[in-house]
């Protein structure tokens, strides 16, 4: 394990309270320089690795991902175990009390990358909408952005709940041209996180939100890091999702594992 100190936070009362009535809440500089850095080391080297599955394979469109143009990058731990030390780190089992209680799994992590000058944009969903129709309590989104956040570089943009007045899971339909599934169709353009690196927007997996497109010479980062206050399972009973114990009656029992 490396020597990288946890981030430290302060999660107020007034950030939970707009968790709860908005679907939201913003901590700003909430990551230090040091774990910044390694969210974003691992970043490039995923890239890579994801542009060379396409290589072999022949093709620039995998799935949800666009060579050159947008990235969705799942459970890059696997490959890169010096993760898990923010994954288990204090400011996530923080972020995971005061949201989902004191119980907590890791479901899903990924990066996501929009390329300079012509990254996608991406449509509005809730993250629930990717595990529909499979019924659960809605789990937590931590959104990182590993460059500063603005309108022009793609950020991610927020339907708060008073404005939807949806707190639950809905169906969503595919979108044919970039296969993105789209749950809300209305007009209301949503509040754009506008953000420093290295800050935290987290919400909940109904809560709805978007991105835009990167029109700027340089890449917009971001790392996700979804945790679930149970495990999530199918109709037939095997798991959706990752399944590693992170927090038991809000205590860490999680290990990480060495890195390299």
């Amino acid at each position: 394990m490396s020597s990288l100190a946890a981030p430290k936070l302060e999660i107020t009362p007034a950030h939970r309270a707009h968790y709860k009535e908005e679907g939201y809440m913003l901590l700003e500089r909430a990551i230090p320089e040091e774990h910044l850095q390694l969210l974003r080391d691992e970043c490039t080297a995923a890239v890579g690795r994801e542009d060379a599955k396409m290589d072999a394979q022949g093709v620039d469109v995998n799935g949800i991902i666009h060579r050159g143009s947008r990235y969705f990058i799942s459970h890059p731990s696997h490959e890169a175990p010096r993760l898990f030390e923010f994954l288990y780190s204090d400011a996530m089992a923080e972020i995971c009390r005061a949201t989902i209680g004191p119980d907590a799994w890791v479901f899903w992590e990924q990066y996501v990358v929009k390329a300079a000058d012509k990254g996608h944009p991406f449509a509005w969903h809730q993250d629930s909408g990717y595990v529909f129709p499979h019924q659960h309590k809605p789990y937590l989104t931590c959104w990182i952005a590993l460059d500063d956040m603005y309108i022009e570089n793609g950020t991610v943009y927020i339907l708060p709940f008073s404005r939807t007045g949806i707190r639950t899971m809905v169906e969503h339909k595919p979108d044919p041209v970039l296969n993105d599934l789209v749950g809300y169709f209305g007009k209301d353009p949503g509040d754009p996180v506008l953000v420093p690196a290295g800050s935290i927007a987290a919400f909940t997996s109904v809560t709805f939100h978007r991105s835009g497109p990167n029109v700027t010479p340089k890449q917009r980062r971001v790392y996700v890091a979804q945790y679930s206050g149970e495990l999530l399972l199918k109709h037939d009973g095997t798991p959706w999702g990752r399944t590693e114990p992170f927090l038991k009656d809000g205590r860490c029992i999680a290990t990480p594992p060495r890195g390299n």
